[in-house]
């Protein structure tokens, strides 16, 4: 395993964070947030017709580039750093993911084909009201009737789910309870039986939402793998996409560190930059190790990621990768966020500065698909349970 970036990694890293330098500044960011579809269609149709980023790691006999997930995470870093909104993590690492791990050649033809021509967004559904992210919280019932699937129930906090084209929804055979009887299907947004409602939230550049279902009706084909045995592919998807949300947090984690260097060094007090008093430094220096340590531990999930993808035998090892990833940069960017806002001083906590924006979306992402806590606790669960361990 290589863990240095060939030159065509190099290119698209420095393509992204050039592009979205000029098209994800602070303005921009603050128009997006304040609509309730959160993003600009026309800089989305940029990002899909220009750059192709939502193509990234799309096969290409789907239209796509065919690249690794080491590229998809080193774009996520970018829009983390410039606090992206657009519909990218809920249509291709949560919803592409899962069309690439459960989703039949022909599903996988119909949407991603899409996807990766900018034609359709989408979004995972999986979660009920309780919040919880593993196998106990899908609460989403179904039932067959008639060669079709009857779903019901509530799934919250889904990322653009009052926009997405595309709604892949996990519902548990009714009767079902813990890792069995959970299916995947693919749902037209605009079915009937689906009422969306937007959930405000603390972070205004992410919009989450709350999909209710009262007897969505489905076809057999819109089944992602075998019914009632869905658990494994979406636990590998959450897998995939938590390794692409840490790499979100570590580009925040990164930024709010240079914001803040910069910050210090303009801010004179006592005649001199506070940027060399050494309470300062010391700070930024520990607010640079965690930056440092988060980069190493989000490639090293991001290679695990693509040999679990490739199935080789070392993605064996992308639970833990995931959560060793995710654990670590939560707290990292919480951490740097809010060690950004003191070193701004009294004007770290207005609104004209960008470090409250960051602080939200550090503070909103720590606890989506699961907190630092959390994910500890499943690393030592999965030690224990792996032989000489």
């Amino acid at each position: 395993m290589d863990f240095r970036f060939s030159d065509e990694q190099r290119m698209i890293r420095d393509t992204a964070a050039a592009f979205l330098a000029e098209v994800s500044d602070s303005a921009a960011v603050r128009a997006a947030m304040a609509t309730e579809i959160g993003y600009d269609r026309q800089l989305w149709q940029r990002i899909c017709g220009e750059m192709y980023l939502q193509a990234t790691h799309i096969p290409e006999s789907c239209g796509g580039m065919g690249l690794g997930y080491v590229e998809l995470v080193a774009i996520m870093e970018q829009m983390g750093r410039y606090l992206l909104c657009a519909p990218f993590f809920s249509t291709v690492c949560l919803a592409g993911n899962a069309l690439l791990v459960a989703g039949s050649a022909a599903q996988q033809q119909e949407y991603l084909a899409q996807i990766a021509a900018g034609e359709l967004t989408a979004t995972l559904a999986h979660t009920g009201v309780t919040g919880e992210w593993g196998a106990q919280g899908v609460t989403a019932v179904y039932r067959q009737r008639a060669g079709q699937y009857v779903l019901d129930g509530k799934l919250r906090y889904v990322v653009d789910g009052h926009t997405a084209d595309l709604l892949l929804v996990a519902a548990r055979e009714e009767g079902s309870s813990g890792e069995q009887g959970i299916s995947l299907f693919a749902v037209p947004a605009a079915s009937a039986g689906i009422e969306r409602t937007w959930l405000p939230t603390v972070d205004q550049t992410r919009k989450l939402a709350e999909i209710g279902l009262s007897g969505l009706a489905v076809p057999a084909s819109a089944l992602l793998g075998e019914a009632g045995a869905a658990w494994p592919d979406l636990s590998k998807t959450l897998d995939l996409a938590t390794i692409a949300l840490a790499a979100e947090q570590m580009g925040g984690t990164q930024r709010v560190l240079d914001m803040t260097v910069d910050y210090t060094r303009e801010r004179v007090q006592f005649n001199r930059p506070i940027a060399s008093f050494q309470a300062v430094k010391h700070i930024a220096a520990d607010m640079m190790l965690k930056a440092e340590v988060a980069r190493s531990a989000v490639y090293y999930a991001g290679c695990i990621a693509q040999e679990a993808l490739s199935g080789d035998a070392l993605g064996a090892e992308l639970p833990e990768a995931a959560s060793v990833a995710k654990a670590y940069c939560s707290d990292a960017y919480f951490a740097n966020s809010a060690d950004a806002l003191q070193l701004h001083g009294g004007v770290g906590f207005t609104w004209e500065y960008d470090v409250h924006l960051y602080l939200k979306r550090a503070k909103a992402s720590e606890h989506f698909l699961g907190n630092g806590a959390h994910h500890r606790e499943r690393v030592a669960s999965l030690l224990l349970d792996t032989p000489n361990a």
